[in-house]
Order: structure tokens, then C-alpha cells, then sequence
């Protein structure tokens, strides 16, 4: 729902909260059309200079909600709509984008960290790549991005393993910028924001533009991936991994 992800706007930066502490900030389609609608706004809007994401209670997000996107399919939606939007519009966002990683990052909430500009971590969030453990394989052009900044080697481990990693070891591989206490996560964020949005704006695109570079090679490997997600998706392995999921979720 969209009250799932809040939107203020002020000082020339668009803060963009998922909302839903309940399930650990899981993403539901709705809640990806909710963000793909703020970054559309915040794209439109010549005041907004800066996007700050961040997550509500003790996670950013722990991925994709699996029963909403059973639920989608059985009804006859298209599989991985809403997170193959929202991957698209983040990939191609013309204005930086600051994360305040809260608490648990898990599947593309942590993928979603490769696309942005400067990610701080509190001491105590926690990172996972869990796309095998469901059957799956990466998104996001993650299987592309993350060996740049970690290195072949590491990045196998953590995708292979799936297993959880510190925001120390985010820091170490180059996932995030900084780990600072809680208490000083979002205001460290929000300063930093800020000092951004008071830039030349035109100096801080262009600038922004020549880091990321030619984006053709990142889409036509998501392209790959997506495709290969979708398959393996409906395979009789994640299938029957997102049901015995959904069966302990659910006793």
C-alpha cells in the first residue's frame, strides 16, 4: 500500500521511508509503485536535489515480500513487475541518491545499495544475498557490479553462501561508505543530504553522470539477469522453496 512508503520533502530533499516494520519493510508491488512514483517526482521536481531512502523499526528491507508475488502470479500478473520497474527507474535516476541502511538489507535491499551514491550503515544492520537459498539467481546487475567492488572471489562467497554479513563487512567490500552508531545513522544522512542539495546542480550531474559511466553494458546485463530470474522463478526448485517458505511463515 502506499502508506507503506512515506514521502517528505524539505531543504531540497526528498526522504523516502519504507514503512512497513511489521514485515521488516518487505516490498509489495504496491510499495514498489509507490517508489517508482516518488522518484518520478522527485525527478520532476526542480526543488528536490537529493533522495534520502531509509527504512522504519529494526529493517531497511528484507527483499521482496514472496507471498505478494505468488499472489500476483496466481491472479495472472506479470512475475517481477513492480521490482523490474522500480530497478529500471533507480538504474537510470538522474539525481543522487543518499541510503541510511537501518537494520536488515536482504535481496534488493541490499542489490538496490549499487545503484546509489553514498550509503552509510548502522553498527548494527545486517547484509544478504539470498537469491540461491530460494532458487533464484541475482538481480539487479548485481552479479555484474558487486564483483567490481569486492572482487571475484568474495563475491561468490556471499552469493553462493547467501549467508549474512556485517555492516563491517559491507563497509570492507565497498557496499557502503560508513558505519556509524544508530542514533547517529539518519542525522549523519540528512547533513550529508543537505550539503549536497546546496551544490551547483549542474556541476554535481555532470559529475555524477561521468562516475557511472556508459549505463548500456549495467542494462544489458540486468536484461540477462531478468530473464534468467524470471525462469528460474517459476522453476519446480523455487517453487517448491517459496511454498515451504510460505508454510513456515505461515504455522
Amino acid at each position: 500500500m502506499p502508506e507503506h512508503v512515506r514521502l517528505e520533502a524539505s531543504d531540497g530533499v526528498m526522504r523516502v521511508t519504507l514503512s512497513r516494520p511489521e514485515k521488516k519493510n518487505a516490498l509489495t508491488r504496491a510499495m514498489y509503485a509507490a517508489l517508482v512514483d516518488g522518484l518520478d517526482r522527485a525527478e520532476r521536481d526542480e526543488a528536490i536535489r537529493v533522495v534520502l531512502l531509509t527504512g522504519s523499526g529494526d529493517s531497511y528491507s528484507a527483499g521482496n515480500d514472496i507471498a505478494d508475488f505468488r499472489n500476483a502470479e496466481a491472479a495472472g500478473g506479470v512475475p517481477g513487475g513492480g521490482a523490474t520497474e522500480f530497478g529500471h527507474r533507480i538504474l537510470r535516476f538522474p539525481k543522487p541518491i543518499v541510503v541510511a541502511v537501518n537494520g536488515l538489507a536482504v535481496g534488493i535491499g541490499a542489490t538496490m545499495l549499487l545503484h546509489c551514491d553514498i550509503v552509510y550503515a548502522a553498527e548494527s544492520a545486517r547484509f544478504r544475498f539470498p537469491f540461491v537459498d530460494l532458487g533464484l539467481v541475482p538481480e539487479l546487475a548485481s552479479s555484474l557490479l558487486l564483483p567490481r567492488l569486492a572482487g571475484y572471489h568474495r563475491t561468490a562467497e556471499l552469493f553462493l553462501l547467501g549467508r549474512f554479513f556485517t555492516s563491517a563487512e559491507a563497509r570492507e567490500i565497498g557496499l557502503v561508505n560508513r558505519v556509524l552508531p544508530p542514533a547517529e545513522l539518519l542525522p549523519q544522512a540528512v547533513e550529508v543530504t543537505r550539503a549536497i542539495a546546496a551544490k551547483p546542480v549542474q556541476a554535481v550531474a555532470q559529475t555524477r553522470a561521468l562516475l557511472k559511466g556508459d549505463l548500456a553494458p549495467i542494462l544489458a546485463h540486468k536484461a540477462r539477469e531478468d530473464a534468467l530470474f524470471a525462469e528460474r522463478r517459476a522453476s519446480p526448485e523455487a517453487q517448491a522453496i517459496f511454498a515451504a517458505f510460505l508454510a513456515r511463515s505461515s504455522s
